[in-house]
């Protein structure tokens, strides 16, 4: 596995503080993977695991050791550090809990600054997706860096179909599948974690579509989100305005032709 030890000082750059991060979570949720785990219920068939908890944890204590004055949100532990402070990370410790719960290592740790670098982990897959805010790479055990290049190639479009749909009914995601142009395409996956929004970075999907409500300082998305640009992907909403002047969701594609058509799926055009 790769090596998730390795120091680096206080003046190692944010992309190194978010891939450490990510990858000390990715340590954990990989050594917790098939024990039984208590549950914590947060309602609404929601829940998280004690891996969850142990990773956020792991990924916090990288953050506080590198970026001492920096804030932190964390899905399981919410707002820590310092009120005010100019800086904010955003951790997902464990995005996928449903599947990591059921032995499916579909699943990724999402560390991001706000407005800055991200790192995306995957815990099974050796590998750890980073970007500065300018750049995006991937880092993969015994084999170094690479650029990651988006491409539209492999006409897999990653579509999640969890609730909530606040778009609906004007948009319904499993009506985007069931649209005569998809088929024609595309062709749909539902890996059910954030994932896959690395992969269209890293050109393994040709896009990624959600519904939801403003994403851009979403524990789960703003690491994909933040690599996704760095690569050079299409960023929108499901309205098509840029993430964080949209009414909600998101459409993240390989390159404008692949957008175009999905964009035109998505308000009713062939």
């Amino acid at each position: 596995m790769i090596d998730t030890h390795s120091s680096f000082d206080a003046a190692a750059d944010d992309a190194d503080v978010a891939a450490a991060g990510a990858l000390a979570g990715a340590d954990v949720v990989r050594s917790m993977y098939g024990r039984r785990l208590g549950r914590i219920d947060k309602g609404g068939g929601d829940f998280a695991t004690d891996a969850d908890v142990a990773a956020e944890k792991a990924v916090l204590d990288v953050i506080r050791a590198a970026r001492p004055g920096d804030a932190v949100l964390g899905e399981e532990g919410g707002q820590q550090g310092a009120a005010g402070a100019a800086r904010q990370w955003l951790v997902d410790p464990l995005c996928g809990t449903l599947n990591y719960a059921v032995s499916t290592m579909a699943v990724a740790v999402n560390v991001a600054l706000r407005d800055g670098a991200a790192a995306v982990a995957d815990p099974f897959g050796g590998e750890v997706y980073l970007t500065d805010g300018r750049t995006a790479r991937v880092r993969r055990e015994g084999a170094g860096e690479e650029p990651l290049r988006p491409s539209s190639a492999s006409r897999l479009v990653d579509v999640n179909l969890d609730p909530p749909f606040p778009h609906a009914p004007g948009f319904r995601a499993v009506e985007l599948l069931a649209h005569p142009g998809f088929a024609a395409r595309f062709r749909p996956r539902v890996v059910s974690t954030t994932l896959a929004v690395a992969w269209v970075a890293a050109g393994r999907r040709a896009a990624y579509v959600t519904d939801g409500g403003d994403l851009s300082d979403s524990v789960h998305f703003a690491a994909g989100i933040a690599l996704c640009r760095a690569a050079g992907c299409v960023v929108t909403g499901i309205d098509g305005a840029p993430i964080g002047e949209t009414a909600g969701g998101l459409v993240a594609a390989a390159d404008e032709e692949t957008h175009a058509l999905l964009m035109s799926m998505i308000r009713g055009g062939a």
